[in-house]
């Protein structure tokens, strides 16, 4: 049976390696993978390494690296362990795999610089421990997470599973717009709130449900109504709204004032047993005064209050809007930016729309592209 350095000297004879020098000038231009494990890394990591550990290494390399022919350099503590990886990866089909002579203790020595990542304390990462496991998350994305901030217009029916989710997912501040107190009525679609709450400022149970939730999350009261005069002023706080109002006035404001301000307005409506939900980037994609220039007229706008609505109906549009929420703090996926989602409830069906910026628009017209909020991942 070969020894443990015949199988390493074995492994050297296929993988390319170099020393730091070298390695240095690869930078730019090569896929970092440092394959050691969390604690290691948690200790410093090459700047701009990608962590894959060696166990997790056949699962994970795709999404790092998908592109079998781009270069890429691999890392441990001292140049053995990315040996090996490195052979898995040509293994794989991986055409241009090196590994870094010396591993990060050479880097470490050498003086060249490297990275202390800030981590999650052992409680978080318990109680995030789905989310870190899955690669476009991680502990990366779960800080980035904690660190944004969102805003709710509204903690009512869309208002509720969306601040619920949001945080049980470790958003770290949840600011809620509501100026109206907890009636028995809500009870039937506002999930939030509980029967011996009835009487209770919406704001107030809401942050009571949350903390019961989740205590980390900060929660951030505004027991108003949302106005011209207030809005700009509340949304410039915030990394993103949700707008789950039940008015056209107060939709269309978020708009306007998300665009002006370059915060991404995550905006539903819900009535009987149908939904909608569109996200508006400003600069990227349509505002709502594109596809609706003006609010309809009130009688032919009526409520959830004069029409119903179906229980479970908001809650769906609700997560929804938390999940186009959670992609945008990840940087993940596609956002509803030019879609407009619509829901039936009695088919189960979804329609899309598609969405173009009008030109003439009278909010964004002439706007390029916003910089967004640094806690929103671009």
């Amino acid at each position: 049976m070969p020894t443990f350095d015949e199988i390493l000297t074995e492994a050297r004879k296929s993988v390319g390696e170099v020393d730091v020098r070298a390695a240095e000038g690869l930078l730019p231009e090569v896929a970092v993978i440092d394959v050691r494990e969390k604690n290691e890394w948690d200790e410093g990591h090459i700047p701009g390494a990608v962590h894959v550990p060696r166990g997790y290494l056949e699962q994970r390399i795709e999404r790092a690296v998908p592109d079998r022919d781009a270069p890429v350099l691999l890392y441990c503590a001292g140049g053995t362990r990315s040996v090996f990886a490195a052979r898995t990866m040509q293994e794989m089909g991986y055409s241009d795999v090196t590994s870094l002579r010396g591993g990060f203790t050479a880097w470490k020595d050498s003086g060249h610089r490297f990275v202390v990542p800030r981590t999650l304390n052992p409680e978080q990462m318990h109680r995030y421990s789905r989310h870190v496991l899955i690669p476009e998350v991680g502990e990366e994305g779960q800080l980035k997470l904690l660190d944004a901030s969102v805003l709710l217009i509204g903690a009512g029916g869309l208002g509720s599973p969306a601040a619920l989710y949001l945080a049980a997912a470790g958003v770290g501040t949840i600011g809620l717009v509501d100026a109206d107190v907890v009636d028995e009525s809500n009870l039937q679609r506002q999930v939030i709130h509980t029967t011996d709450r009835v009487g209770m400022s919406k704001v107030e149970s809401a942050r009571q449900a949350i903390h019961a939730l989740n205590p980390d999350v900060n929660v951030v009261g505004h027991e108003v109504r949302i106005t011209p005069e207030n809005a700009e002023e509340i949304v410039a706080q915030y990394d993103l709204v949700i707008e789950g109002s039940d008015n056209f006035d107060t939709m269309y404001l978020m708009n306007d004032v998300c665009v002006k301000l370059g915060k991404p307005d995550i905006t539903s409506s819900i009535l009987g047993f149908e939904g909608q939900i569109t996200t508006i980037l400003p600069g990227e994609g349509p505002c709502y005064r594109c596809v609706y220039a003006e609010p309809p007229p009130a009688a032919l706008a009526p409520s959830c209050s004069e029409v119903g609505v179906l229980g479970v109906l908001p809650g769906i549009m609700g997560l929804l809007q938390a999940n186009e929420a959670m992609k945008l703090i990840l940087g993940i996926g596609e956002p509803l930016s030019d879609r407009l989602l619509m829901f039936d409830a009695l088919t189960t069906s979804f329609i899309e729309l598609k969405l173009r910026r009008d030109p003439e628009c009278p909010v964004c017209a002439g706007i390029g592209v916003v910089e967004r909020s640094p806690a929103l991942a671009s």
